[in-house]
C-alpha cells in the first residue's frame, strides 16, 4: 500500500498581523463602502491572530493589473513551490530524478505551460515524469490531490509521486472591488504551499511514521454551483461564496462521513486524528454542530487557520503536517475539505508510528 514519505509547508517571510490587516482593509475601504466600520468586525470574528502572505501588505494598497498579478502569482508559485519540493525531497530521502509523478492543484492563477512544467525545468526533474495539472478545486483541492497520488502510487509500485499544492489567495484581491464579498474575503484568505511525496509499495521510507490512504471519496452537490467560486471578470478572479456554506456543512457532512466510513466496516467513533480543512469559524463550528465528536478533535485545524488564515487547498496539508511532525494518534485518519462545485473529498487514512 502506498506511503507518505515526506510533506513540508511554506511559511511566507510576510506573515503579518491580523489586527494590521484589519487596519489596511479599512482604509482601502472606507472611502467607497460606507459599512466598513460596521462590518470591520468581521476580521475578529474569524479569531485569526496571523495571516500566511506571500508579499508585504503594502503591496495589496496599490492597484495592480491582472496580468501583474498573474505575473505574481506565476513566480511567486514557481519560487516556493521548488523551496517546499527541495525541503520535502530532502525529508524523504531521495533523489529528484526517481520522481516519476508531478501533481500540480492550484485555482488562484493562470499559466500555460501549467506551472509544473515551469517546476520540471526549473529543478531539472526527469524529462518523462508524468504531468497532472489540477485546476478549480479551491479549498477541496489539497485532500483531492492527495487522493490523486495515491491512485497513481497504487498503479505503479516504483512511483515517487510529488503532490503540490499552491495557493496564492492574496493576489486575487481586487483593490478597486468595494463590494461585501471582497471586504469579508479580505478578512479571511491567505496563502499557502504545501509539497508531499507519497511513493509505491515497491519503495522504501525513512520517516517514522507509516501513512496510508484505506479509501477516498468526492462528492458534489447539486444546484449549488454558485455557492463558492471565482467570477472572471475584466480586473481578476472575484471572490464568490455563500453564507450557506455553514448549512450547507451542518446538513450533510455526518450522513457523509458516515456513509463513506461505513463502506469500509468504520463508524466515525473509530476515527482517531481528524485532518480538516479549517473553512473559517462559522465552518469548524458547523462539523463539531454535525459530528458531536469528544474534545477538541478540531485542535490542529483550528491552530493553523489562527496562525495562517484561510490557506484555501494547502490548508488541510498544513494541518497534515502538524500531525506528521508533532504526533498523531495510531490508528485511523480522516481528511475533509469542501471546495467550489459545492463538493467534499474525503481520504481515510491509516496512521502508525514505526
Amino acid at each position: 500500500m502506498p506511503l507518505l514519505a515526506a510533506i513540508s509547508k511554506i511559511d511566507f517571510p510576510f506573515k503579518v498581523a491580523q489586527e494590521q490587516v484589519k487596519q489596511c482593509a479599512k482604509d482601502i475601504f472606507i472611502s467607497s463602502f460606507p459599512q466598513v466600520e460596521r462590518m470591520s468586525g468581521a476580521f475578529d470574528n474569524t479569531e485569526i491572530k496571523t495571516r500566511n502572505f506571500c508579499k508585504p501588505l503594502d503591496y495589496y494598497t496599490n492597484p495592480h493589473t491582472f496580468r501583474e498579478q498573474n505575473l505574481e502569482y506565476i513566480q511567486t508559485s514557481l519560487k516556493y513551490s521548488v523551496k517546499a519540493i527541495e525541503e520535502c525531497i530532502a525529508s524523504a530521502h531521495i533523489k529528484k530524478e526517481e520522481i516519476t509523478d508531478i501533481i500540480f492543484v492550484s485555482t488562484t492563477g493562470l499559466s500555460t505551460p501549467s506551472i509544473d512544467a515551469l517546476i520540471i525545468n526549473k529543478m531539472h526533474l526527469s524529462p518523462t515524469i508524468r504531468r497532472t495539472p489540477i485546476f478549480g478545486l479551491g479549498c477541496a483541492g489539497g485532500v483531492a490531490g492527495f487522493s490523486k497520488a495515491n491512485v497513481l502510487a497504487k498503479e505503479n509500485p516504483d512511483a515517487v509521486v510529488l503532490l503540490v499544492s499552491v495557493e496564492l489567495c492574496s493576489l486575487t484581491f481586487l483593490r478597486n472591488d468595494y463590494s461585501k464579498s471582497n471586504f469579508i474575503g479580505s478578512s479571511l484568505f491567505s496563502d499557502g504551499v504545501a509539497a508531499c511525496i507519497i511513493v509505491g509499495d515497491n519503495r522504501t521510507t525513512k520517516t517514522k511514521n507509516a501513512i496510508s490512504i484505506m479509501a477516498s471519496q468526492s462528492k458534489l452537490y447539486y444546484d449549488t454551483l454558485d455557492v463558492m467560486g471565482w467570477e472572471f471578470c475584466d480586473e481578476g478572479f472575484k471572490v464568490l461564496f455563500s453564507q450557506d456554506i455553514p448549512t450547507i456543512i451542518t446538513k450533510n457532512i455526518y450522513s457523509d462521513i458516515s456513509s463513506f466510513l461505513e463502506k469500509q466496516q468504520l463508524t466515525i467513533a473509530d476515527i482517531k486524528n481528524f485532518i480538516f480543512h479549517p473553512g473559517g469559524k462559522k465552518v469548524l463550528a458547523a462539523y463539531q454542530e454535525a459530528l458531536t465528536v469528544n474534545g477538541d478533535f478540531l485542535k490542529n485545524t483550528r491552530e493553523v487557520m489562527i496562525n495562517n488564515g484561510n490557506m484555501s487547498g494547502p490548508t488541510v496539508l498544513y494541518v497534515f503536517e502538524k500531525f506528521f511532525s508533532e504526533g498523531f494518534e495510531n490508528g485511523y485518519g480522516l481528511m475533509v475539505a469542501m471546495g467550489p462545485g459545492f463538493s467534499s473529498e474525503m481520504a481515510l487514512l491509516k496512521m502508525n508510528n514505526k
